[in-house]
């Protein structure tokens, strides 16, 4: 499995020859090079939530690449409405797509597109695929729902908000890491305005202190697990 960040809360993963894009927010990040949205053609599109900068590129992305939709009910709806293909899920539930489960779990947050409609209740996904396992919280506080997960899931990869202000911050990304039972954390939804921008070195410095480590990649970087 092979996970990239493109900025913000947008993800890339490559996983059992299928490619998935995670909350496609590009051309309307200043820290983004527009010729990566482009060149995307992924075969699902999930969404955390509705949230303008989770979703303002699904369109165009769905149009190119003729991609699924993923996402809760209320958002699979709007889209559908418009002609895409959708497959809509709700939290706590599962499915196993053509690359591996996906399950939608809880998060704590609001959601709702640019024009006010109702976007259900925000979540996050696990995905798990050829023994290998990742958690992508999506915008959330920290909640001690994430106790749940180690009681399913052993996770090789945790994605965590860790911007502060919107979502958790590095502290309750920290203690998150601790409620989910993993020492692997990529953050992510960081630094691209200046309500959450975050000191980096410190921030590894405090994972590290916890015996953690916290991966902050550069826009097109990428880990594998």
């Amino acid at each position: 499995m092979e996970i990239k960040f493109l900025g913000h809360g947008c993800l890339e993963i490559n996983v059992n020859n299928k490619n998935i894009v995670l909350d496609p927010f590009i051309s309307g990040n200043p820290k983004n090079n527009i010729t990566q949205l482009n060149s995307l053609n992924p075969d699902y599109i999930f969404i955390t939530h509705a949230h303008q900068d989770h979703v303002l590129d699904v369109e165009k992305i769905a149009d190119t690449s003729g991609a699924v939709i993923v996402s809760n009910f209320e958002i699979t709806t709007f889209y559908e409405k418009l002609g895409y293909k959708v497959h809509p899920m709700n939290h706590g539930g599962k499915w196993e797509f053509d690359f591996g489960i996906a399950k939608y779990v809880n998060a704590i947050h609001t959601s709702s597109f640019a024009n006010g409609d109702y976007g259900g209740n925000p979540g996050g996904f696990i995905l798990k695929s050829n023994n290998k396992c990742i958690y992508i919280a999506g915008d959330t506080a920290l909640t001690y729902d994430m106790k749940l997960i180690p009681m399913e899931f052993n996770l090789d990869l945790a994605v965590l908000p860790i911007g502060d202000n919107f979502t958790m911050g590095i502290e309750d990304a920290i203690i998150a890491s601790d409620f989910i039972d993993c020492n692997n954390v990529l953050g992510y939804h960081y630094d691209t305005f200046g309500y959450i921008e975050i000191n980096k070195e410190e921030a590894k410095n405090k994972f590290k202190s916890r015996g953690k480590e916290l991966h902050l990649l550069e826009i097109g970087g990428m880990i594998k697990i």
